[in-house]
């Protein structure tokens, strides 16, 4: 009995000394774990999927790939890419890139990359390049992000029409009350002037209603975009997402928020936590890529 006892007590204390290696872990809006499985077969169902990321996270890279193949065969390849990190007047080069016509070298050449697409990007691309699907190039150059943040929302009017067509249709709705753009203005602090502030949030504004617009453009019916921004971009039902839905408030869309925890168990934040259709939590000292 002494032995059974003693033999009890060892495996206990091994078990609360246990390390846990989870790296990642899925829930849903009700905060209930979702295994992978399960969060494909109702991502499917999903016109639009917005995978949040750290630009520099690696497991947020590989998840990607990892969700990117199984809705592929899970919807016997009726999916459609697309991302931030290429601006609409890169198309044709990526275009060419995917139908072969150039290669990556060429590719590097003539489109702005992220000092991090080889590692965390390129394999999306080659997916795509791989499977013939398109990947669509949503983000508004950013040169004219920059001349808002400047010269503000207005001088965009003064652009040639040519130029205007990498841009959502003007004029763009600027609102406080869109999810995420108050606490930007919250975090730059009462010091910054009200226009150089509306100025910024405009800048973010042409960068989420461009990539809104990119989407509603390149949706097909029966078919999934999957679209890979950071987080901030649809965290809350901001940014993107709020722009798509003005567009087609139909549209079935599902966010996938990402939050990084120094927790062994990955559980849920428990302050100023706004799920989504799925969250995402990720160890805080998971490998950063750069």
């Amino acid at each position: 009995m002494k032995k059974l006892l003693l033999l009890i007590a060892i495996i206990s204390l091994s078990n609360i000394n246990a390390q846990n290696f989870d790296a990642f872990k899925f829930y849903n809006k009700k905060s209930k774990e979702v295994s992978s499985k399960n969060l494909i077969k109702e991502l499917a169902d999903y016109d639009v999927v917005f995978i949040g990321e750290h630009h520099d996270n690696s497991i947020n890279h590989w998840l990607e790939k990892r969700i990117t193949e199984a809705l592929f065969e899970k919807k016997n390849g009726q999916i459609i890419l697309g991302a931030e990190m290429f601006e609409r007047d890169n198309q044709q080069a990526l275009n060419s890139y995917l139908a072969g016509k150039i290669d990556a070298e060429n590719l590097k050449d003539s489109v702005r990359l992220w000092k991090n697409y080889e590692t965390d990007y390129r394999p999306l691309v080659d997916f795509a390049k791989d499977k013939k699907l398109n990947f669509i190039a949503t983000n508004v150059p950013r040169k004219y992000a920059s001349q808002t943040s400047k010269n503000g929302i207005n001088s965009l009017n003064e652009l040639p029409e040519a130029e205007k067509k990498f841009i959502a249709k003007l004029p763009i709705e600027v609102t406080l009350e869109t999810p995420g753009y108050k606490e930007m203005k919250s975090l730059m602090g009462d010091h910054v002037e009200e226009m150089k502030l509306m100025n910024f949030i405009s800048a973010q504004a042409i960068k989420d209603a461009t990539m809104a617009e990119s989407i509603f453009q390149n949706l097909q019916s029966g078919k999934t975009f999957i679209h890979y921004n950071g987080d901030y971009h649809s965290k809350q039902y901001g940014g993107i997402y709020w722009y798509l839905k003005k567009k087609n408030p139909n549209l079935k869309i599902a966010v996938i928020s990402v939050f990084e925890s120094d927790k062994p168990d990955l559980s849920l934040p428990e302050k100023d936590f706004i799920p989504t259709e799925f969250n995402l939590v990720i160890p805080s000292d998971m490998t950063k890529t750069y």
